[in-house]
């Protein structure tokens, strides 16, 4: 499977919102390598990875950020929830578990309900080592600063702000995969 065959289907090659995705999905995935080929210990799918942390935010067209060239109408919490969507229509379930976990540290239900979060209120947390991965990819590249990686400590700065159990789940991805 190409993923940019699926990007390509829902956005315009070319376009901002398209750059944005397809940078920010690449050093993601090339992070997510690198640190999977530092840990063989964890058997992790790398093919897998590859293709899901190029897909994990294929929903963002949907949302409102315009910072990012995003002109949809949904919140951005739901860009993972709509890029679940996506991927599940396009036959490809196991990447959509990535979309639909990979925000944050992942989101508890608890977080979703407390929060009266625009999302389906279920445990939104990765899963599978590879999920995982590429949930703890994800927070060293933002795509309104595209190409700056982040510090760890950013990251957890960050991560404050969403309570002690996200910086907590960090922290446990930070300690696997270090």
């Amino acid at each position: 499977m190409n993923p940019i065959d699926i990007i390509n289907k829902y956005y315009t090659e070319g376009s901002d919102i398209y750059n944005v995705l397809i940078d920010h999905s690449r050093l993601v995935a090339d992070k997510a390598l690198e640190i999977a080929g530092r840990h063989p210990e964890l058997n992790i799918d790398k093919q897998f990875v590859e293709e899901a942390a190029m897909l994990h935010d294929i929903g963002v067209f949907m949302c409102d950020a315009k910072d990012i060239h995003c002109n949809g109408n949904e919140p951005y919490i739901k860009h993972g929830i709509l890029g679940a969507e996506i991927l599940r229509k396009e036959g490809f379930p196991r990447h959509a578990l990535v979309c639909e976990r990979h925000t944050g540290s992942g989101i508890t239900k608890e977080q979703i309900m407390e929060n009266n979060l625009p999302i389906p209120a279920i445990d939104m947390l990765p899963v599978t080592i590879e999920e995982k991965l590429i949930c703890y990819a994800d927070k060293f590249y933002s795509k309104s600063k595209p190409g700056k990686e982040k510090s760890i400590d950013k990251i957890r700065k960050s991560m404050e702000k969403y309570g002690n159990k996200a910086l907590e789940r960090f922290d446990k991805l930070n300690s696997l995969f270090k």
